[in-house]
């Protein structure tokens, strides 16, 4: 597959490398020479210094034979004017990186596509959504929804007291029958290995286990894992960014208890004006005396989206100290996250890594709907929409020569999601969510085309 990529920044060289390891065919476009030379030493790609909005800067790139052109260059006017250009001279799909959310919530009554755009995506929109479904999923590390929560995927640690340490997957499918959440994934304690659980898995104490949901199996979840859920209601925000006030807005909208600390007086001020059900203070949220000041004791969780990573790391460090239940992170290095639980924090995300999870499924086989990365962990979830012609309409899921690095994990049918055993048959209109190894992603699109 042909893809442009305008923009070499930390979104644009993310993803880059993410899919030069997929033997895709990547051009990277970019005024900066410095930034192209890093991108050209160290992945297999072809680099192009100039303006993505120049014609004849995307002619050489051959914009003609691209089947995907991502615009991700700092500025969102450059992005939807090259999205333009490119579909105008023969780019089959366009992608623009936007910061400005309007964009996100008017775009169909704007019709971008008219224009020749077809998708939007938003880094800071992305993790503001992350931020509250990881808040209404409290007690869970990782979570992605699936048609608006008909599948939920979760993650969790085992503890001591979780009822099925100890037990198989088949041992503790037969304890629990009845139950909505199946097991997609599992990592062992202290290991990088990604395990795609069959029936004769055991589960260990330390797992960080992956489960597919449906609805109501969260709830399940907590009571077997010997976690206590308590309701999250008041939450302090470190950084009044894109992410920090967006976070806010949703927060303060969901009826969430918000204060919001800015450094910058002029930014604070902003922030205030916007946010009049947000209390918001001008100071700096490094200092420990200010933080206690604000009570820091009595929040539910504290989230830390400044622009510095380090800062947003050891801010969480000293609210968990503090006594705060739920801790969230902004980090932009990706090596950070094996260093997560191990240093206490509850999760870290980032926008890069959420940025690409949206825009993968326009390079994957078969009707992809969603499609998201497990956060340190070497597998993918992706969600397929069955055509007349899938193969996985052919047999019950029992029958079928599915890979074994590679599991169903739910099925939505008339509008309801199901965890399917081994007896269920896959019908034509049905949306799969599958979890696999990146080995086994060509076998498994087979079954979708």
């Amino acid at each position: 597959m042909k893809i442009i990529i305008a923009g070499a920044g930390e979104v644009g060289f993310h993803l880059a490398k993410l899919l030069s390891y997929e033997s895709q065919e990547i051009t990277l476009i970019d005024t900066d020479k410095n930034s192209l030379a890093y991108a050209s030493d160290h992945l297999d790609i072809r680099v192009i210094k100039g303006d993505v909005t120049s014609i004849a800067i995307l002619n050489d790139a051959r914009i003609n034979t691209a089947e995907l052109f991502i615009a991700v260059t700092s500025s969102e006017t450059t992005n939807i004017t090259a999205c333009v250009l490119a579909k105008q001279l023969g780019a089959k799909q366009t992608i623009a990186r936007i910061s400005n959310s309007e964009f996100l919530d008017q775009k169909d009554k704007v019709g971008f596509t008219q224009f020749g755009i077809d998708e939007l995506i938003s880094p800071e929109t992305l993790a503001a959504a992350e931020i509250e479904l990881l808040l209404n999923q409290y007690g869970f590390n990782d979570t992605y929804e699936f048609e608006d929560g008909k599948l939920t995927m979760l993650s969790l640690r085992l503890s001591r007291t979780a009822s099925f340490v100890g037990k198989t997957v088949r041992e503790a499918a037969q304890v629990f029958p009845e139950l909505h959440f199946v097991p997609i994934a599992i990592q062992r304690f202290g290991t990088q290995y990604t395990i795609i659980p069959r029936g004769d898995t055991e589960f260990k104490e330390g797992d960080k286990v992956v489960f597919m949901t449906s609805k109501g199996g969260d709830d399940e979840l907590f009571q077997l894992s010997g976690k206590v859920k308590t309701e999250l209601k008041n939450i302090m925000i470190l950084g009044g960014s894109n992410i920090g006030y967006k976070t806010a807005k949703d927060l303060c909208e969901s009826k969430f208890k918000v204060k919001l600390i800015e450094s910058d007086k002029e930014t604070a001020f902003e922030c205030a004006d916007d946010l009049p059900n947000a209390l918001v203070i001008n100071g700096d949220g490094r200092n420990v005396e200010l933080l206690e000041e604000e009570s820091i004791s009595e929040m539910d969780a504290f989230i830390s989206v400044t622009g510095n990573s380090e800062t947003n790391i050891m801010s969480c460090l000293v609210a968990k100290s503090k006594g705060v239940k739920k801790t969230i992170a902004l980090v932009e290095n990706m090596d950070y996250y094996q260093l997560s639980h191990s240093i206490g924090i509850d999760t870290l995300i980032n926008k890069k890594l959420l940025a690409a999870n949206n825009i993968f499924r326009y390079i994957r086989r078969g009707e992809v709907l969603a499609m998201t990365k497990l956060s340190n962990m070497n597998a993918e979830l992706l969600e397929f929409e069955v055509n007349s012609n899938s193969k996985i309409t052919q047999k019950k899921i029992k029958d079928l020569d599915f890979p074994r690095s590679a599991i169903i994990g739910g099925v939505i049918r008339d509008d309801v999601g199901i965890i399917p055993l081994g007896d269920f048959q896959i019908q034509m209109g049905d949306k799969v969510v599958v979890c696999c190894l990146p080995r086994s992603i060509t076998q498994v699109e087979r079954f979708f085309f």
